[in-house]
């Protein structure tokens, strides 16, 4: 029986020990899902480099069957590329001057929720929160997925100011665009454009976050439908996503095209490769 196990056991208020025992169920089980994912991708990872499953069997001292089993069931790997345990999807709040209160712009809310289902999909634990109108933002927290541009909060243009190859610019009369310094080319969205068509171009990146214990998965597009793309292309494509970049820090941009109607992906692809940020550190 283990230390924590026995302080609960000895907790004598019935309502702090509920409390307590919720609360270490709730760690467990997260625990029990990062194992079971850890399992499965070291099986894969061996299977990948060449060993049949009964010769992983062999050596880790299992079944064929079982190393078969784990193969197939449990969390999937790439759902570390979103977090681990649990993840809070972070959205801005836009001053609605009809309404005279905050609220999210429908492509905010579409790409926030959709993040949700993707992660709740590979086990993970979901909460929501906000970018404050004023901007405000705490980026010092484990799990962070954040749907918002540099425009809406000066803590997302600190973030994103850390990318080593690609930069945010906003030119004084000018609309935003997406740089990408090993190509000196600068992407526009086609709604910015004459004649305007329904493109935009999405910024998808993980960057280091303010207090360097951690990371933050970063979304934004130049306009909403751009980040509504990000999230198509994730929810389509994390696999390959999580295969060429793991943990890693990195960026990249996503060209989206979308109905104008509804401003809903119609395709959405990689603009440039994925850049490896430790990588680019050393060029």
């Amino acid at each position: 029986m283990s230390d924590e196990l026995q302080r609960i056991m000895a907790i004598d208020d019935p309502y702090l020990l509920l409390r307590e025992v919720t609360t270490r169920l709730a760690a467990a089980q997260q625990e029990v899902t990062e194992l079971a994912r850890l399992r499965r991708r070291v099986v894969q990872d061996l299977h990948a480099q060449g060993m049949s499953y009964a010769q992983i069997a062999e050596k880790a001292g299992l079944s064929r069957g079982r190393i078969h089993q784990i193969r197939h069931t449990g969390p999937a790997p790439e759902g570390a590329f979103l977090g681990t345990g649990a993840v809070t999807v972070v959205t801005p709040l836009r001053w609605d001057d009809a309404k005279k209160r905050p609220v999210v712009a429908m492509a905010d809310m579409n790409s926030g929720k959709r993040l949700e289902e993707l992660a709740k999909s590979y086990g993970l634990d979901v909460s929501s929160g906000h970018v404050q109108v004023s901007g405000e933002v705490d980026l010092n927290r484990d799990g962070l997925v954040v749907v918002c541009g540099p425009g809406m909060s000066q803590a997302m243009r600190d973030l994103y100011a850390q990318d080593p190859v690609l930069a945010w610019e906003h030119p004084e009369g000018e609309p935003w665009a997406l740089v990408d310094r090993r190509t000196s080319t600068a992407y526009h969205a086609g709604a910015d454009l004459e004649p305007s068509r329904p493109h935009d171009v999405g910024y998808l990146g993980r960057l280091s976050r303010p207090d360097g214990n951690g990371s933050v998965l970063a979304i934004a597009g130049i306009h909403t439908a751009g980040s509504l793309g990000v999230v198509h292309l994730l929810a389509s494509d994390l696999s390959t996503l999580w295969g060429q970049v793991g943990e890693r820090h990195f960026s990249t941009l996503v060209s989206v095209e979308y109905d104008p109607e509804t401003e809903e992906p119609q395709s959405a692809e990689l603009l440039c490769p994925l850049y490896l940020h430790d990588e680019e550190a050393t060029a």
